[in-house]
């Protein structure tokens, strides 16, 4: 199971949508989980050009803005209706909490 944290500033991503290699719907979640992941981080640091205190640890990944542009803030909406819908879609897979 994934786990996505919201934040008013950003996300947090933990675990794997499946233990087992042979689940082909489970490495397609994570794979889609993880390219959102990424695009929306580098989109914050690297194109909007906010700062971001990006962690990974223990298999979790943080993001956090320590500024939120009105930018960013429109990523992160992005990202969170994404992430939400693929929940939908997977709810075996995907558990989100939301802060915002």
């Amino acid at each position: 199971m994934t786990k996505v944290k919201l934040f008013p500033n950003g996300f947090s991503v933990k675990g794997h949508c499946s233990a087992n290699v042979n689940d082909e719907a489970g490495r397609l979640v994570c794979a889609a989980v993880s390219s959102a992941v990424y695009l929306t981080a580098n989109t914050i640091t690297e194109v909007v050009g906010d700062k971001a205190d990006i962690t990974e640890k223990d298999g979790e990944m943080t993001v956090r803005v320590s500024s939120v542009s009105e930018h960013t803030k429109t990523v992160l909406q992005g990202f969170k209706i994404h992430i939400l819908q693929l929940s939908e879609q997977y709810p075996n897979c995907i558990k989100v909490n939301s802060e915002v």
